[in-house]
């Protein structure tokens, strides 16, 4: 028998509906689990987990709007996705997860070999630091939205490339979003496949748009050094401005000092994994913020 889909959005889950799930994932017969808004009872929510835990069919999970609702159910769902080896694409849009809840949830995900669709949306998260270094597999379009949602981020204040190939196209949209954001503070594009063209897009955004950015990390690109001394001068001038208001903060220092992928990160931050061959979507938003990345499915 082919694998089906059970998709329920809403309702309260019966004893008999959660054995039926729990046997179709046992029994593989389950592609798709959408239980988007449904109520259930921990006991219940428990024995899904452990179902899917060893489920090889189930490629896709739903528990949008506030079904992982409790420390214990992301501690539950946690352990079910360090076992699981099926499960492409995650949703928990909706879910309050909280800091503390995705510090439990990371080293499943990070580790998870399948998994290449995320989204954390609406999970009340703080999210400051943004870690996306060499992650070959994330597309076009997915730099694109990643743009989009840093230009109306009210949180992230460090946003790490590193090692993409972005090249000239991305690059320009980012520019846009750094114009836009009102946040962010270190941006690092270290060997990103950039050219002069890029350096001048940057060099104008920094020359005529009033940002919170303080820290450009270029080096490894096709740049000229008198193109990224213009860019750090301009930079050095705002801070200089700044300190002279008495509202500087010096954070310049602390993104040269930065490694090119080993870097230090603060309870507030998300890495996705570094090795070539991982692909993730990351769709996360909070307290107004929205960030997503996207790869090729």
């Amino acid at each position: 028998m082919l694998p089906s889909s059970i998709q329920i959005s809403g309702e309260p889950l019966s004893g008999a509906e959660v054995r039926d799930i729990c046997r179709g994932l046992r029994d593989n017969a389950v592609r798709l689990l959408s239980l988007r808004g449904c109520r259930l009872c921990d006991r219940d929510f428990g024995r899904i987990c452990r179902a899917l835990a060893g489920a090889t069919s189930l490629a896709q999970l739903n528990l949008n709007l506030g079904v992982v609702s409790s420390p214990s159910r992301i501690k539950q769902l946690a352990e079910a996705l360090r076992t699981n080896r099926s499960i492409q694409s995650l949703f928990l849009h909706g879910s309050p997860l909280t800091d503390a809840g995705l510090a439990l949830l990371n080293p499943a995900l990070a580790l998870h070999p399948a998994l290449v669709a995320l989204d954390l949306g609406d999970c009340m998260l703080g999210l400051k630091e943004l870690t996306l270094s060499a992650n070959p597999g994330i597309t076009p379009k997915g730099w694109s939205r990643l743009a989009i949602a840093v230009a109306h981020s009210s949180q992230v204040r460090v946003l790490n490339l590193d090692y993409n190939p972005l090249g000239d196209h991305v690059a320009g949209m980012l520019a846009v979003a750094v114009a836009s954001s009102r946040t962010l503070e270190v941006l690092d594009l270290e060997g990103t496949g950039l050219t002069n063209q890029s350096a001048q897009t940057l060099l104008d955004m920094v020359e005529n748009y009033p940002t919170a950015l303080r820290s450009l990390v270029l080096a490894e690109n096709s740049i000229s050094p008198e193109l990224q001394q213009q860019i750090c001068d301009l930079l050095s001038e705002g801070e200089e401005e700044e300190e002279v208001a008495g509202g500087a903060v010096d954070t310049q220092e602390w993104g040269r000092a930065r490694e090119p992928v080993a870097h230090q990160r603060g309870g507030g931050s998300w890495m996705c994994p570094s090795d070539p061959s991982s692909q993730m979507v990351l769709m996360t938003s909070g307290l107004g913020d929205s960030l997503l990345a996207e790869t090729e499915m």
